[in-house]
C-alpha cells in the first residue's frame, strides 16, 4: 500500500495553495496530490478564453511538472478519490490504488449541474468546467454557427461572450428576470445585458426551457412561452455542485457541501476540506455557506494547510465574503460582499448613463458591507479587505462615498503600516 503524510485530493487553487503553505513550514514530510484531470493544473477562470482561441491550453498552466519535483511532491494525475476508509486512514482511487495518509485535505471542487429538462439527456450538449470541456467546446465551435447557452451566471456569460468572439450567433436563456443573479442587482445587470445585446448576443431572461429536441446535427430548445430556438451547439451552464460520492460510509457531515469549522476541519478525524467542496462560516451571519470563488478557495486552502501542518501563524477563517471581477466586451464590473439591500443597510447609488457607469455602496454602522460597480475605477481586493477587517469609515464616510477607490487605498495603506 502507498503511504503519504499529507494527501491532497484536488489540484486547483485550494489544493495548490495548501501544498504551498505546507511546504513553507514542513520541508520534509511526504505530500501526494491527486487530481482527476489529465492536464497540468490550471485555473478554471481561463477556460472561456480557451474556447475562443485567445488562450492555448499549454500556456495557462499554474504549476508545471518540474515545480512538483522541485518541492518533492508526488502528483497523481488522471485519477480521483472514490472512497475513504476513515478508521484506517486509507483513500481509494478510481484506479484501485490505495493511499494511507496521516492527514487528508478534500479540495475536489464541484461538477456542473445538468438540469432535468426533458430531452436533454438524449441531446449532445457541452458543459464548461475542465480543460477537456473547453477543448471540446472550442473544437465544436469551429464547426458551428448558432449556439444557445442555458444559464446567465458567470460561466454562462463568459462562455457566451467567447463563443461570440469565435464567430457564432449566440442566445442566452436565463429563467431569472436578470443576468448574473446573486452578483448584481437588476439595475447593474441591465447595464451588462445592454452590452451583450450591443455585441449581437440575444438575451432571453425570465424564461424557462421546457424541452430540448434533437434535430439533425443540432437541437431545438423549447421555451415555456412557446418559442423555440435552433442551435447546433448547446452549452449548459446552470450551476455547479460538489461531487461527494466518495464520502459514503464516513462520518463526514454534509449539507450543501462538506461542513467545516474555522480551521477547515471536518468532524471526522484527520480530514479537512477547502474550496468549492466546503461549506464554511458565513462572514455576515452565524450559518455556513458555499462560496465557490477563487480568492476564497485560496484562503480556505491556506487555513486548512496551516492547521494540518500545525503552523503557529494560523489565523482561523473569518468567513466567506464574495468577490468577483467580471470583464465583458472591454468593460469591467466588480461585486464585493453583499449586492442586495435587505432594508437594514444604508445604500448609496450613482448611475452614469452616458458611460454605462454604475456604483452601489452598502453600509452598516458606517462599515462597508458590499460594493458593486461597472466601468468605475475600482480595486476589488481593497474593498474586500475593508469588509473583512470591518474598517470603521465614520471619519472618512463622505470621502469614501464620493471617491471609494482613493479613500480605500489611503485607509488600507495606513492600516497595513
Amino acid at each position: 500500500m502507498n503511504k503519504t503524510h499529507y494527501l491532497i485530493a484536488g489540484a486547483s487553487h485550494a489544493g495548490l495553495e495548501a501544498v504551498h503553505r505546507i511546504r513553507l513550514v514542513d520541508e520534509t514530510s511526504s505530500i501526494t496530490v491527486v487530481t482527476r484531470d489529465a492536464h497540468p493544473p490550471y485555473s478554471p477562470t481561463i477556460l472561456p478564453y480557451v474556447v475562443s482561441g485567445q488562450s492555448e491550453p499549454t500556456r495557462v498552466v499554474l504549476r508545471k511538472a518540474d515545480w512538483f519535483e522541485q518541492h518533492n511532491i508526488n502528483l497523481v494525475s488522471d485519477n480521483e478519490l472514490t472512497a475513504i476508509d476513515e478508521a484506517n486512514c486509507v483513500a481509494t482511487l478510481k484506479s484501485g490504488d490505495q493511499w494511507q495518509y496521516e492527514k487528508l485535505l478534500l479540495a475536489t471542487g464541484a461538477d456542473p449541474i445538468v438540469p432535468p429538462i426533458p430531452g436533454l439527456s438524449e441531446t449532445p450538449f457541452h458543459v464548461l468546467r475542465t480543460m477537456q470541456h473547453a477543448i471540446d467546446l472550442r473544437d465544436h465551435a469551429g464547426q458551428a454557427k448558432r449556439a444557445v447557452v442555458l444559464g446567465a451566471g458567470l460561466i454562462g456569460m463568459h462562455g457566451a461572450e467567447n463563443l461570440r468572439h469565435a464567430g457564432l450567433d449566440v442566445t442566452i436563456v436565463e429563467m431569472c428576470d436578470q443576468v448574473l443573479p446573486g452578483y448584481f442587482d437588476p439595475r447593474a445587470a441591465s447595464v451588462i445585458e445592454r452590452a451583450f445585446n450591443d455585441n449581437g448576443i440575444l438575451m432571453v431572461t425570465g424564461s424557462r426551457v421546457v424541452e430540448v429536441k434533437p434535430d439533425g446535427e443540432g437541437c431545438q430548445v423549447m421555451l415555456e412561452n412557446g418559442d423555440s430556438l435552433r442551435a447546433d451547439l448547446l452549452l449548459v451552464a446552470t450551476g455547479v455542485k460538489p461531487q461527494l460520492d466518495y464520502l459514503k460510509g464516513t462520518s463526514v457531515q454534509v449539507d450543501q457541501g462538506i461542513l467545516v469549522d474555522r480551521r477547515m476541519r471536518t468532524d471526522a478525524p484527520h480530514i479537512w476540506a477547502a474550496g468549492d467542496v466546503a461549506q464554511a462560516a458565513d462572514f455576515y451571519g452565524e450559518g455556513q455557506v458555499m462560496m465557490g470563488i477563487l480568492p476564497d478557495a485560496v484562503t480556505q486552502g491556506a487555513v486548512a494547510a496551516m492547521d494540518m501542518a500545525e503552523d503557529d501563524a494560523l489565523k482561523p477563517y473569518v468567513g466567506g465574503v464574495p468577490i468577483n471581477t467580471y470583464t465583458f466586451f472591454g468593460q469591467q464590473a466588480i461585486s464585493v460582499g453583499q449586492s442586495m439591500n435587505d432594508d437594514q443597510l444604508e445604500e448609496q447609488t450613482r448611475v452614469d448613463e452616458e458611460n454605462n457607469g454604475y456604483l452601489k455602496i452598502l453600509l452598516k454602522d458606517n462599515r462597508l458591507q458590499g460594493i458593486s460597480s461597472i466601468n468605475q475605477e475600482m480595486d476589488a481586493g481593497i474593498m474586500w479587505q475593508l469588509i473583512l477587517r470591518k474598517i470603521d469609515l465614520t471619519p472618512v464616510k463622505d470621502a469614501f462615498i464620493a471617491r471609494p477607490l482613493e479613500t480605500g487605498r489611503a485607509l488600507m495603506s495606513s492600516s497595513w503600516r
